[in-house]
């Protein structure tokens, strides 16, 4: 879907605006695609500017199970990557999230603590954890992009 919604608005661009507008709206578009990677404990991290956005897979809430409560970081918090930062509960078990990278919480997704089941509604988009300044981007580098984070998970349902 959102490439069609990408070809539609480039579509559009080119047809009936002015070839300066139609350049700055297509890097505009481009400007906000997000890039998304996953840790090997089953978090999610979409950077967007140097801010990323970052939660537990739709993988992790499966094993989970139903979610009851969500301790997330505070904001103002520096964290470092793979330091602890909040946990989750379910009825089957509790879990630690750890952050994928390091810099400051620049906001929580408050949301969380009056309806923990957004983690296991939407747990790569409305049941986001918290938003992080990076303090280094190069640490994305070590994450899994979506197929090595598939073949991940197959490797575990294969133990």
């Amino acid at each position: 879907m959102a490439l069609r919604l990408l070809t539609t608005t480039r579509g559009i661009a080119r047809s009936y605006m002015p070839t300066i507008v139609r350049k700055s709206a297509t890097m505009t578009v481009f400007r906000g695609f997000a890039t998304k990677k996953y840790t090997l404990d089953h978090e999610w991290i979409s950077v967007d500017n140097g801010v990323g956005t970052f939660g537990i897979t739709d993988y992790a809430q499966k094993a989970l199970g139903d979610v009851v409560f969500v301790e997330t970081p505070t904001v103002g918090q520096t964290v470092e990557k793979q330091e602890q930062v909040g946990a989750i509960e379910s009825v089957k078990a509790a879990s630690d999230i750890y952050s994928p990278v390091s810099g400051e919480v620049l906001d929580v997704n408050d949301e969380l603590s009056n309806e923990p089941s957004l983690i296991n509604s939407s747990p790569e988009e409305n049941g986001w954890l918290a938003k992080i300044k990076l303090s280094n981007e190069s640490e994305l580098d070590d994450l899994m992009d979506e197929k090595a984070y598939i073949a991940h998970c197959e490797a575990d349902d294969d133990h």
